[in-house]
């Protein structure tokens, strides 16, 4: 692995996009607004009445939820992202084995395809923290640090679900991954309230989740507040699924490809 073959797997990642990437970009923009209208201010209205205008920690629902979904957004973009691509590659359209055929190896297609993930990952978060600021939910400079924070917490998700994938001869898997991983996590992990409110046996689980880790920090970030546990002790938790995600990924991949 160097970073000229890294890069160049990078490149072609980046090449193909510019096929698709029209699709995503509206997404990317219409995701955000309607979750923050929907939830932010459809249900905020109803939850701030309540609460004089301070929902959750002292601050509006808008303001505590949007941070939350920032996160959130980034997992589920990053989770998509090396999920069935990265099964076309290994199985359906064999990409891997082509690319294998040059100076790029195993590490490079790994790192360069988790790499290109990041970079849309950042815009992801990016946009979706000026529509935040649109919204009133946050203002520009911890909008950008809080996106800061969501692309590293799809960086965990992205290493692992691929991974993940280098396992699997069918789709099947990534169908259940969803269902009965990614879908819990956004609804259970701290993305719309405090996991406190989760019964006494479910908090623990939450607690070892890296999206409840990820929106600690972001919405840590947005709010200028202190996340439950060290802001280091997140980092650190996250640092070391996305190094595991990376360390599986490539030994597996290379099994499935070269052996």
């Amino acid at each position: 692995m160097t970073a000229r073959t890294t890069f160049a797997y990078f490149e072609s990642r980046a090449r193909t996009y510019r096929h698709t990437w029209r699709a995503s970009v509206i997404s990317s923009f219409l995701n955000p607004v309607m979750f923050l209208a929907a939830m932010g201010l459809g249900l905020g209205s109803l939850v701030d009445s309540g609460t004089r205008g301070a929902a959750i920690d002292g601050v509006s629902y808008l303001a505590y939820l949007a941070p939350g979904l920032m996160a959130a957004t980034a997992m589920q973009s990053a989770a998509g992202d090396s999920s069935w691509p990265v099964m076309i590659g290994i199985k359906w359209y064999r990409t891997y084995h082509a690319a294998l055929a040059t100076p790029v190896g195993v590490a490079d297609i790994v790192i360069g395809h988790v790499a290109f993930v990041t970079l849309r990952m950042a815009f992801v978060t990016v946009v979706f923290g000026f529509i935040a600021t649109l919204f009133g939910a946050m203002t520009l400079g911890p909008a950008l640090i809080a996106a800061a924070a969501a692309t590293l917490t799809g960086l965990a998700f992205a290493a692992p679900v691929f991974a993940f994938t280098s396992f699997l001869e069918r789709d099947t898997g990534l169908v259940n991954l969803f269902r009965f991983g990614i879908v819990p996590m956004f609804l259970f992990s701290g993305t719309f309230f405090p996991i406190t409110q989760l019964p006494g046996w479910l908090q623990p689980v939450a607690y070892i989740t890296p999206l409840w880790n990820g929106v600690e920090l972001t919405r840590a970030a947005a709010l200028g507040s202190s996340p439950q546990w060290s802001a280091w002790v997140h980092l650190g938790y996250l640092a070391a699924v996305i190094a595991v995600g990376l360390v599986v990924g490539i030994r597996k991949l290379g099994d499935r490809l070269i052996t």
